[in-house]
């Protein structure tokens, strides 16, 4: 069986650039909520690659000074394909100064871009976004919505604007996992199975950060969120668990 196992994220990483995995103007998903579920650690290694020019997808842009916010002080990111950026300054001060080029999507239409990636559906037409600015530039079409519920109800199966969006599929995906086996075998906790699970099928070469790693075979089957199939590369790592807002009460 091929060793997918490193002892370190920059060790993960170390060789992707001379083999060509990791290259300027690459495109690369970054999975995470906020800060939660975010593989930091590949995220600081990937910065000491020297890597430019980089198109990152990713839901959110990390704050200044952690997460994707630390590609952006060094200016590593050309543009950012995301659904909500609205923690980070330097972010804001690029974007507004034209530094930094963006791609806004509905949340949604995100994750569905970056499934359809993984799953081979080059395309797919969605209600969202459908006479806003988000449409300008796309095929737009009618459909009546598949409501099986409201068949005979003409108020619910009236036509609709839907604009074509197209799938994302990228050069390299960094993710992150609460539990691998072996073989890369991938689980996922709570919030952080978010944009982790699709990314990870999404990219051509995948390395997942994750907290434990247990023998192949011990991970119940039913359990596996994605498979091993999809992961070259794990690597297990202490999260510093930051929180990215802290609420207190007065008291």
């Amino acid at each position: 069986m091929i060793n997918k196992r490193y002892d370190s994220a920059p060790g993960a990483l170390a060789d992707l650039r001379s083999t060509g995995v990791i290259h300027d103007s690459m495109t690369c998903m970054v999975g995470g909520f906020g800060l939660c579920g975010i593989p930091e650690q590949l995220i600081l290694a990937l910065r000491d690659t020297g890597v430019q020019r980089l198109t990152c997808v990713s839901n959110n842009a990390g704050v200044d000074g952690w997460g994707l916010g630390l590609l952006l002080e060094t200016k590593q990111i050309k543009k950012m394909i995301s659904s909500y950026v609205g923690e980070n300054d330097e972010f804001a001060r690029q974007f507004l100064s034209g530094e930094l080029e963006v791609e806004f999507n509905p949340q949604g239409t995100l994750a569905e871009r970056i499934r359809a990636g993984g799953a081979g559906i080059p395309a797919f037409f969605t209600a969202s976004g459908a006479g806003t600015q988000i449409a300008e530039g796309k095929d737009t079409r009618a459909f009546c919505p598949p409501m099986a519920s409201a068949a005979n109800n003409r108020e619910f199966r009236r036509e609709r604007d839907y604009i074509m969006e197209t799938a994302l599929f990228a050069d390299l995906a960094l993710v992150k996992a609460w539990k691998a086996d072996e073989f890369g075998n991938l689980v996922f906790r709570k919030t952080a199975r978010n944009f982790n699970p699709m990314m990870a099928t999404a990219a051509a070469f995948t390395v997942a950060e994750v907290e434990q790693i247990v023998p192949t075979g011990e991970l119940e089957p039913d359990g596996i969120h994605v498979s091993g199939a999809f992961v070259d590369r794990i690597v297990q790592t202490v999260s510093e668990k930051r929180i990215e807002q802290r609420t207190m009460s007065p008291a």
